[in-house]
């Protein structure tokens, strides 16, 4: 296919912003801090609990949401940690997108709840030591966050 047939093609898939917002709960055990991640998807893959932003909401207290309903917590926010930009596409509603996602994450402190009151879409939460978690998560820039939260709660 000749260069400028694709570039056409690539021009009539529609782009849209996301905005989606989660957490890196953390809660300090006697053993060190543990970081509650999430299994989603076939293959399962972990991850930080995070989701949209609702019309309406502010990316903290989707954040805030987005852990309750995904990993079963209730957190209070201590800090931003970033915000994470990607690309992606996907067909929706039988059309194909390109999506330009915004993901803010931020540090959040355990209060209460438990892993296991997590919601149909996540296959299991669970708690993980810090280190583990940034090596079994699934996503480079997630890893990235993980790694902020180290240098953060190690002031």
């Amino acid at each position: 296919m000749p260069r400028h047939a694709m570039t056409k093609a690539a021009m009539k898939i529609p782009t849209e912003t996301q905005i989606s917002a989660g957490g890196a709960v953390v809660r300090h055990q006697e053993t060190g801090a543990e970081v509650a991640l999430i299994s989603v998807g076939k293959p399962a893959r972990w991850q930080l609990p995070k989701g949209l932003v609702d019309s309406g909401e502010t990316p903290d207290i989707a954040a805030l949401r987005e852990v309750r309903e995904e990993a079963g917590l209730v957190a209070s926010i201590t800090d931003k940690i970033e915000t994470v930009e990607y690309w992606y596409q996907a067909t929706s509603g039988g059309r194909r997108a390109r999506y330009h996602k915004f993901v803010h994450f931020f540090l959040m402190e355990y209060v209460s709840g438990d892993v296991s009151d997590h919601d149909h879409e996540v296959n299991e939460a669970r708690w993980f030591p810090l280190a583990d978690a940034i090596e079994t998560i699934a996503f480079k820039s997630e890893r990235g966050v993980l790694e902020k939260v180290r240098v953060a709660i190690s002031r």
